[in-house]
């Protein structure tokens, strides 16, 4: 076998073990959203494309409502795109070491999601493995997760009556995993406690519905602020 596809080969054997709390989460809450879609009316082939190209859970879990009330693609459009800004912040973040991927780096713009960046900035590959490739299949099988477990719902709620009212809960279990992993790492306790403090902040002044775009323009801010201390 060529040394490339070694290389390539190594680099997913080192990344998949890195993804697997995701697979867990993505894949049970990819078939909730499967099954709401079903009921909704709509099949496998339906959860299977939208779980490709639009891929993002609040978002698809608002379509299924979008859809079933027939709502217009303009209402539609300012909605999505009020939910997804915070996308914009982490593109930018990461701008810088998506240039140095090639070709590759337009996939990665493309499936920066919460979860993938927070594995991004936590895991590092071995002194052996590409840094490029390992990156890319660390968001390649979290994108396959979330595929597999859209269409997987879809076909299951086809066949059963499932209620998942309060399933839910999975996509904050995440949350709470990837932020205990980055405290267990002492070098990334102050942009937690960045992330924290100006949460709280904007939360006691925004409000519940609106502190969220606030929050990731003042965390972003602070960061660029404390830069050169965080990274010495």
């Amino acid at each position: 076998m060529p040394k490339n596809a070694l290389n390539v080969l190594w680099a997913l054997k080192d990344a998949f073990p890195h993804t697997i709390p995701i697979l867990l989460g993505y894949v049970f809450m990819g078939m909730v959203f499967g099954i709401l879609l079903q009921k909704a009316g709509y099949g496998a082939l339906w959860a299977f494309v939208m779980a490709i190209v639009i891929y993002g859970g609040t978002t698809q879990f608002i379509a299924v409502g979008l859809m079933a009330s027939g709502a217009g693609l303009w209402e539609s459009f300012v909605l999505v795109s009020m939910i997804n800004a915070r996308q914009i912040f982490y593109s930018i973040s990461m701008l810088e070491r998506f240039k140095q991927m090639g070709k590759k780096s337009y996939y990665m713009i493309y499936s920066l999601t919460d979860e993938t960046l927070a594995l991004l900035n936590l895991k590092s590959p071995k002194p052996h493995i590409d840094k490029h490739w390992f990156d890319f299949f660390i968001a390649l099988l979290n994108h396959s997760y979330w595929i597999i477990g859209c269409t997987l719902g879809a076909i299951v709620g086809s066949f059963a009556d499932f209620e998942p009212k309060g399933l839910d809960f999975v996509m904050s279990a995440i949350f709470v995993a990837i932020f205990i992993e980055q405290w267990r790492n002492k070098t990334m306790r102050t942009p937690a406690l960045i992330g924290i403090f100006v949460s709280l902040v904007c939360l006691y002044i925004f409000k519940a519905e609106h502190f969220l775009l606030p929050a990731l323009v003042g965390i972003c801010i602070v960061l660029t602020l404390r830069r050169k201390s965080l990274e010495s």
